[in-house]
């Protein structure tokens, strides 16, 4: 914080997801100066509460939304280049189950303009599967009324040369995915996408490379209030919510980047009361391990796409999608909306052990405000409000909406109107070629074996910090005890914390395990050894024994949410 007194910033950045941080380092490329601040901890809102996948979107064909769907596989295609490392190319299947002759047709024509809208893709085409082909690729699914499914894509194997898209027979089908239901299976269709496991971790790369190219970065800072002077915005009031500091930070421009949180923080500034957002919530199910194979599948109940993910060593669940009047930090699933999953998810997969809980997250999602629209009919596109032209206030913009596969995008297009406005010189965008931190190639096996980091550790660090995985090893050079183990449940090593703390703005445990390393994504959530943790982590942030009793405490309450339905 003591960087930017006495000192104007070009752009202050409100809100640390992953629109925010990818605009910060969008603009930190171009030689702007750059502070942004983030009320919580980076990627700990809605960012941190997805799907995890980086698509096109295929259920939006059914809205005829091809802009949307073809920017986003641009998207997608960018960021498999860019952030190898986090991003990979995931297989698909569209299971099949006693389909009319105009739900096939209406099926293939989708699976086609997927396609025709992925042009110049790294990925392989999704492919149908017969019955027999989809119970073939998942056994676990439930066989009753199984008439096949689709297969695609959704990136999560560094390998890009996979094979097109396929329509799978019956028997294809299940020997793909032996848990599917094979009763009434007609096969599937096989495409192509792509995922984000660690989407925390885009988060924090993109701050990274915005940090290292000069921006000032702050989280667990509040922007508290505008600095205006007459019509215009020129910074805001911002207080550190663990120190208790306060700040003016001066700006010549103000990007509002607070996603469900936007009419919150916006309020002071609008003559009209009206929302920009229609917020709507989706939770997800993080259970034992389901299925082999990725899943598209269709609600009995109201007919809504959902999915089934495989997940780091679990299985993802999800989504829903029902309207949200409520604070964004208190949006949480209902029995009602686990039972929908399940019972969705069972019809393909009886025997699967979906009600094996580990824990649940619920998002909720910022879209432009449209009225008389069910919520899954309302555009995922996002929209810019500039104040200027809208109400009169100058020096201030706002995002409103957008997704995760787009982030990237929205952020070049927030820059681009920010230079026009400060009068910058004309810098051209560079993320869509500049890889993000850690997706450099680099042979880390000769110096981790040399300090004793086994291979179990380095394969985990490479899928968490890619090449970065080297600044850990290091930490180890300083001292061989970092190489032990954090948890049981883990392959995660004490280094981490060195590093989350040093290098990565963790100043919570939550920040440590949740945002920072995977081990709090696991199904133990570090609760086994939190006494530990807190004690490596209250060393090297002077916690006293106090202070540490409440860290442990806080985390608790953090991830007490997560864990209302968990089995464990």
């Amino acid at each position: 914080m003591r960087s930017l007194t006495d000192r104007t910033v070009d752009l202050l950045v409100i809100g640390g997801g992953i629109v925010g941080a990818g605009i910060a380092r969008d603009a930190a490329l171009r030689g702007l100066k750059v502070a942004l601040v983030e009320q919580s901890d980076f990627a700990a809102g809605t960012t941190s509460r997805p799907t995890r996948l980086i698509h096109g979107g295929l259920r939006y064909l059914e809205l005829f939304d091809f802009g949307l769907v073809r920017s986003d596989m641009r998207e997608r295609e960018i960021l498999l280049r860019i952030a190898p490392h986090l991003v990979f190319p995931l297989a698909f299947l569209l299971p099949l189950y006693r389909p009319s002759f105009f739900y096939q047709l209406k099926l293939r024509i989708g699976m086609q303009l997927y396609d025709a809208l992925s042009l110049d893709k790294s990925l392989p085409k999704r492919q149908h599967l017969d019955r027999a082909a989809t119970l073939a690729a998942e056994p676990a699914l439930e066989p009753d009324g199984l008439a096949g499914a689709w297969r695609f894509y959704d990136a999560q194997a560094l390998d890009k040369s996979l094979p097109k898209r396929q329509h799978l027979d019956r028997a294809a089908t299940l020997a793909a995915e032996p848990a599917l239901e094979p009763d009434g299976l007609a096969g599937a269709w096989r495409f192509y996408d792509a995922q984000v496991p660690l989407v925390e971790r885009l988060v924090v790369e993109n701050i990274v490379d915005a940090s290292r190219h000069g921006a000032v970065v702050l989280n667990h800072t509040r922007a508290t209030g505008y600095i205006r002077e007459g019509t215009r915005v020129t910074g805001a009031t911002v207080r550190d919510q663990i120190a208790g500091r306060e700040l003016e930070i001066r700006a010549h421009f103000t990007v509002n980047a607070t996603g469900p949180w936007l009419d919150r923080t916006i309020a002071p500034l609008r003559r009209e009361p009206a929302p920009l957002l229609r917020l709507t919530k989706g939770i997800h199910l993080v259970t034992r391990r389901a299925t082999r194979q990725a899943h598209v599948l269709f609600a009995e109940s109201d007919g809504r796409l959902f999915f089934v993910l495989p997940w780091l060593d679990a299985t993802i669940v999800g989504t829903t999608d029902t309207d949200y009047t409520g604070d964004p930090a208190d949006a949480a699933p209902t029995e009602d909306d686990i039972r929908y999953l399940q019972d969705g998810a069972r019809r393909a997969f009886p025997n699967a052990p979906f009600d094996d809980i580990y824990f649940t997250w619920a998002g909720v999602r910022a879209l432009v405000r449209v009225e008389g629209v069910s919520e899954s009919e309302v555009s995922r596109k996002h929209a810019l409000f500039d104040h200027e032209r809208r109400e009169g206030v100058a020096g201030v913009l706002s995002v409103v909406g957008g997704k995760i596969t787009a982030y990237r995008a929205i952020a070049e297009e927030v820059t681009d109107l920010v230079a026009r406005k400060l009068g910058a010189p004309r810098v051209p965008s560079r993320t869509a070629e500049l890889p993000l931190p850690g997706a450099e190639g680099a042979d880390l096996a000769a110096r981790a074996s040399a300090l004793g980091v086994g291979d179990r550790a380095l394969a985990h660090l490479r899928s968490v910090y890619g090449s970065r995985a080297g600044l850990l090893i290091e930490v180890v050079a300083t001292d061989p005890s970092l190489r032990e183990p954090l948890c049981p449940h883990d392959p995660g090593i004490a280094a981490e914390l060195v590093h989350a703390v040093r290098h990565e703005w963790a100043r919570t445990i939550g920040d440590a395990l949740l945002r920072r390393t995977a081990l709090g994504l696991r199904a133990c959530q570090g609760l086994d050894c939190l006494d530990d943790i807190a004690s490596r982590m209250g060393a090297l942030l002077g916690w006293d024994a106090a202070r540490r009793t409440a860290e442990v405490a806080a985390y608790r309450r953090e991830i007490e949410p997560m864990r209302r339905f968990s089995m464990e």
